[in-house]
């Protein structure tokens, strides 16, 4: 379909996750199966009851609205403490300081994503994408008009960046790449040697890196988390991140945009003058919601950051256990952070299963279990499976989907 400004709209063939989450719900079925529907699809842990916020998150929030101080508009790169707050943050694992001016708050990472995508946009640009990976860069993209080239992550090499392949996809028009770390869909947590050479790569392609690190310091494997931005004196690096996962409150949208670039190229009169008029035109989180980080951030709850990272440790033993049993799946590599793990579909010991989307979508059916198909995140044949759940929950859903096996695996592979 032709749109105004001549280019194609490709939008409509790329998967969305939530498209797919909503299409399997409705395979459901709900007459003949009275199990319970259990998601192990979405990063969103709220839903379970072991996984809540800090009560300094929520008596930071509940003192910023009961202030009044905070119910009209706020700047539209959001409030100056909120920004000094996120700075001073960042900072703290950082070898050089951020400023209030280097950062913009967005509603949530998502918004943040978008910003970056309309802020590098420009004709005959290319974005490298990691696959798997997040579909909403592929849909971002193409809604900018930017050619998505997507280099692979090596799942026998712990799902570390294919950098060779990097260097072949890019050209005088690559404007970024895109790092996920703590990694979703993988789990991976990437070593400071592997983003080193990252940010070598896009030094030497002369490409921007965008760290999206909306799980950062979920890290709950044997290397520590390490921002992108780090080595953002060897590229510039713009750092996505949100409140989100790290303090379980996805629903309250704070997330940021932040320029973490000590040799100045985001700095140029021009280029700051851009981002500046670009959030004019945005709508940023809650005016109170924005009051609430200050508090937020500079109290952190170690109690409540270890609770965490043991619930997800604990999940992902489970997980990475009970999938043994299931001769179908298996695990590469165990996840060390994020909420999320890549699982490998053999359709060889499966009787009447064509593909990735049709073993989700029958599971939905028969076992009111919805996982996700590695095709929505980019890798046919796959299964993308959220850990952040309670762990009675986790074995119950593993358990059924042994089921699932057994009921349709090949008749020599039933004895």
């Amino acid at each position: 379909m032709e749109i105004s400004n001549g280019g194609i709209d490709n939008t409509g063939s790329i998967i969305t996750i939530k498209g797919m989450l909503s299409l399997l719900m409705q395979s459901v079925d709900d007459e003949k199966n009275e199990k319970k529907v259990i998601s192990l699809a979405i990063g969103d842990p709220t839903v379970h009851s072991c996984f809540h916020t800090t009560h300094v998150a929520t008596e930071a929030v509940a003192e910023a609205l009961l202030s009044e101080k905070f119910n009209g508009y706020a700047p539209t790169a959001g409030l100056p403490l909120t920004r000094r707050a996120i700075a001073e943050y960042l900072s703290r694992d950082l070898p050089y300081k951020l400023t209030p001016d280097d950062v913009f708050v967005t509603s949530g990472c998502t918004q943040a994503i978008d910003v970056a995508m309309a802020l590098l946009s420009r004709p005959g640009a290319n974005i490298l994408l990691p696959r798997p990976g997040f579909p909403i860069y592929e849909l971002s993209a193409a809604f900018r008009h930017i050619e998505v080239r997507h280099f692979d992550l090596l799942p026998d090499k712990g799902w570390e960046v294919d950098l060779d392949t990097i260097e072949s996809l890019a050209d005088q028009n690559t404007v970024a790449l895109v790092i996920i770390n703590p990694g979703n869909p993988c789990g991976i947590v990437y070593s400071y040697q592997h983003l080193q050479k990252i940010a070598e790569t896009a030094n030497k392609l002369k490409t921007l890196v965008i760290a999206d690190e909306v799980y950062g310091h979920l890290a709950f494997g044997d290397k520590p988390f390490v921002p992108m931005g780090v080595f953002g004196s060897t590229v510039p690096i713009l750092t996505l991140g949100s409140l989100s996962k790290r303090w379980i409150v996805p629903g309250w949208r704070l997330g940021w945009f932040v320029t973490t670039d000590p040799c100045g190229m985001f700095r140029k009169p021009k280029v700051v003058e851009r981002m500046k008029k670009y959030f004019d035109i945005l709508g940023g989180p809650a005016t109170f919601i924005q009051a609430a980080v200050p508090s937020i951030l500079q109290q952190p709850d170690e109690v409540f950051f270890k609770r965490t990272l043991n619930l997800l440790k604990q999940s992902v033993d489970i997980c990475y256990n009970k999938i043994k049993e299931i001769p179908c799946i298996s695990c590469p590599h165990k996840p060390e952070g994020s909420m999320a793990v890549m699982l490998k579909l053999n359709l060889s010991l499966l009787d009447d299963i064509s593909d990735d989307i049709d073993f989700c979508f029958k599971l939905a059916k028969e076992e009111s279990v919805i996982i996700l198909p590695g095709t929505a995140v980019g890798l046919k044949n796959w299964l993308r499976v959220t850990f952040a759940v309670d762990p009675y929950s986790l074995e119950e859903c593993l358990d059924r989907i042994k089921s699932f096996y057994q009921r349709h695996a090949k008749q020599l592979q039933r004895y």
